[in-house]
């Protein structure tokens, strides 16, 4: 028997056992390799059809492209909450959790000590790191250096652009945001946190480091504020530091941070009991985070340990068969136009005829990326990379949405809203006129304040009778806010990760709010 008649043999014996493809007696043997390799890889895309199998009745939905059938159409027409979702398939559950708190209080080296291990990082780059940090004269930093990637970063020792990376647990898949703590990098923290489910407020225990970040003009204040209005429901505190000389895995020393944090939670809105959970860490060597702390160290902690902690959290509810919304944070060139960002309603798939707002841009889904993996479908609270054909990246810019054509999200130039100040510039008054930058999903636009319409009494939460024409910090009025361009936005009750907001000037927060009312001419 001569090499090609084995060959026939061999898979027409396989055929017959396993119900798969037959292999024509007339086939060469480049046609055979071929047809392997089709049944490996699950997909016949470019096969010449005058050498293609004859295929048996698929187990899966998925017929291939290569053999047009009554199956092709019905699975092209399929609504697509109806498809098999591919990351449902793992059985793993998503979060996306945003690591915030004061400048040096240790998120990127809690976050790079994270993918440290959880086997995301291995001992070489970490020891190519240790050198690197080293040479710098900053020893300690070498695990943020996994997450701080650029030069600017690693030589100023801040974080920058909020940093990105995934891990898994036994029972969730992560996808870590690291949020620049520094003042001036505030905007960036706002995007992170805006594309985040829970938050890990990272607090230094060192002496002098929490009083930094704690008092007026710290940073830790204004991202749990940031981070409520956003959206973030869940915090996880971490006290970081807690080996620390000055600390020592010192009870009284976590007792009197904790103390003072939660009044201060109470007061932005977090139900403590609920949705808040403490923990004492060391970052830098991986105390308490994958595994619990040894009572040698600390022998009064009896609780989770980081990893335990950030897999009891519940998901949030998502609504896979909503209208499709993804807030766009970049876009890049990569064999067409790439557009990043979190799906906060519905479901994309592939071959999907889409909307990019608020220019009305009709545009198709070539392709669909999670992580690093492509994938045929996916659902709410993914961060996606999605390949569109019919725009050029210079049409998109942040803050557009990717929206379903039946139902696209409204777009306006004006909305009522309802306001709280927080704290306002010293002698500046809010009234009519008042100009701000407004954060909105991925949003970044000035604004005015066009009309005060009521001011809301704080105790009995109802419109007052008096008109209003001017309020103070503290106040929670109602206005109407005008901005330049066309922008995307939801009323809260409707998407209330798309109808919340904050108010910066001078690069301080001065009110958050939430979209109350949208003219009745937005267009849609």
């Amino acid at each position: 028997m001569d090499i090609e008649a084995e060959i026939r043999a061999l898979q027409l014996d396989s055929a017959e056992d396993n119900n798969a493809t037959l292999i024509p007696e007339d086939a060469k043997p480049e046609e055979v390799e071929m047809t392997d390799k089709v049944e490996e890889e699950g997909m016949t895309d470019e096969v010449d059809t005058k050498s293609q199998p004859v295929q048996a009745e698929p187990k899966s939905f998925f017929i291939p492209f290569s053999l047009p059938s009554l199956k092709d159409k019905e699975v092209a027409d399929m609504d697509c909450a109806e498809v098999p979702d591919e990351m449902e398939s793992q059985k793993k559950r998503h979060l996306n959790v945003v690591f915030i708190g004061h400048v040096d209080a240790g998120k990127s080296t809690t976050g790079g000590q994270i993918l440290f291990l959880s086997g995301q990082v291995d001992d070489r780059t970490i020891q190519k790191y240790e050198k690197e940090a080293k040479d710098k004269s900053r020893e300690s930093w070498y695990m943020a250096y996994i997450m701080d990637t650029n030069e600017e970063e690693r030589v100023k020792g801040k974080t920058v652009e909020v940093g990105r990376a995934q891990f898994e647990t036994e029972t969730t898949r992560f996808t870590i945001l690291d949020a620049p703590g520094h003042k001036s990098y505030v905007p960036n923290m706002i995007s992170g946190a805006s594309q985040a489910d829970i938050g890990v407020l990272v607090i230094s225990a060192r002496k002098g480091e929490f009083e930094t970040g704690y008092e007026r003009g710290g940073q830790t204040r204004e991202h749990v504020q940031l981070a409520k209005t956003l959206g973030v429901s869940k915090l996880l505190v971490v006290v970081n530091k807690m080996d620390d000389h000055t600390v020592n895995w010192s009870k009284e020393r976590y007792d009197e941070i904790e103390s003072k944090i939660v009044p201060f939670l109470r007061s932005s809105g977090y139900n403590v009991k609920k949705d808040v959970q403490f923990l004492p860490i060391s970052g830098l060597v991986g105390t308490n985070m994958k595994t619990r702390v040894d009572k040698n160290i600390c022998p009064w902690w009896n609780g989770p340990c980081l990893f335990e902690a950030l897999d009891s959290v519940e998901v949030p509810v998502r609504d896979p068969k909503g209208s499709y919304r993804m807030p766009i944070i970049d876009k890049f060139k990569d064999m067409g136009t790439v557009v990043m960002g979190k799906v906060e309603s519905g479901s994309i798939c592939e071959g999907d005829s889409l909307l990019v707002m608020p220019n009305k841009a009709p545009v198709k889904v070539l392709a669909v990326y999670c992580d690093e993996d492509k994938v045929r479908r996916a659902g709410p609270g993914e961060n996606l990379r999605v390949r569109l054909s019919g725009i050029e990246e210079e049409d998109i810019s942040s803050g557009f949405v990717l929206s379903s054509v039946v139902k696209p999200i409204p777009t306006v130039t004006e909305f009522t809203a309802q306001l709280q100040i927080l704290e306002l510039l010293e002698n500046a008054i809010f009234t009519a006129g008042y100009k701000a930058v407004l954060h909105i999903h991925s949003v970044v636009e000035e604004c005015e304040i066009v009309e005060l319409l009521q001011q809301i009494d704080p105790k009995t939460k109802k419109p007052m009778k008096k008109k209003v024409l001017f309020v103070k910090n503290g106040a929670v009025v109602v206005c109407r806010i005008q901005v330049n361009s066309l922008i995307c936005v939801e009323k809260f009750s409707d998407f209330p990760q798309l109808g919340r907001f904050t108010l910066r000037t001078e690069g301080k927060t001065i009110a958050v709010g939430k979209v109350t009312d949208l003219p009745s001419r937005s267009s849609a």
